[in-house]
């Protein structure tokens, strides 16, 4: 059966990557792993660029970001497809409690409507057979609907936490959890090729 992924970056890296040692993730190996009997097309990876603001401790998390970008690029099956982040003065309380301050919020914004209107637009164009949805995300659940109930074309929902969400549970056909396990086994190699040259893996994700 041929299938098309569609990868909500931030929420598998907040729900299965955050502090382990598995960021250096082959999400091409990942869903070939978890849907060995079927024939992966494509693979979209929805995500947006991280930017430095002043006073951010971590000044190298965009770097890391972009050789994983640069990771990713060398599979020929993956699409990295950008949102934006949008950043916005929020009043909260002090945490000595002196009333209130202004403080930067950083909100990801377009990764879901642009996941949501790609998993339609190629179901309307009968891009796949099957669709897989990597993402924990309720707000999916509506464009899944619609491919499931309305196009009667089955969607697997993938939660990158312990439960998938009710909302998505719902509405897809069936649903996986991501284990450890198979991250574990599906790894870049530490070090990679690609037109510019080598690269490796960064330290801290060792």
């Amino acid at each position: 059966m041929k299938i098309s992924v569609y990868i909500d970056g931030f929420n598998l890296y907040y729900g299965s990557l955050r502090n382990t040692p598995y960021r250096w993730l082959n999400i091409s190996a990942l869903s070939n792993f978890l849907f060995p009997k079927h024939d992966i097309k494509k693979i979209k990876y929805f995500t947006a660029q991280l930017k430095v603001r002043g006073g951010d401790k971590n000044i190298d998390k965009p770097v890391r970001q972009q050789i994983y970008w640069r990771a990713l690029r060398t599979l020929p099956e993956v699409e990295i497809i950008e949102g934006f982040f949008l950043v916005h003065p929020v009043l909260m309380k002090r945490v000595d409690g002196k009333g209130n301050a202004n403080v930067f919020k950083t909100e990801e914004k377009g990764t879901d409507v642009k996941l949501a209107s790609h998993l339609l637009h190629d179901a309307h164009n009968g891009e796949f057979e099957m669709a897989v949805v990597i993402s924990n995300d309720s707000d999916l659940a509506e464009p899944i609907r619609m491919v499931t109930q309305d196009l009667k074309l089955p969607v697997i929902v993938v939660s990158p936490f312990e439960r998938n969400t009710l909302a998505l549970a719902r509405v897809a056909t069936s649903r996986k959890q991501i284990r450890k396990g198979i991250l574990k086994i599906s790894q870049f190699p530490d070090k990679l090729t690609d037109a510019v040259g080598v690269f490796k893996k960064p330290d801290t994700w060792a």
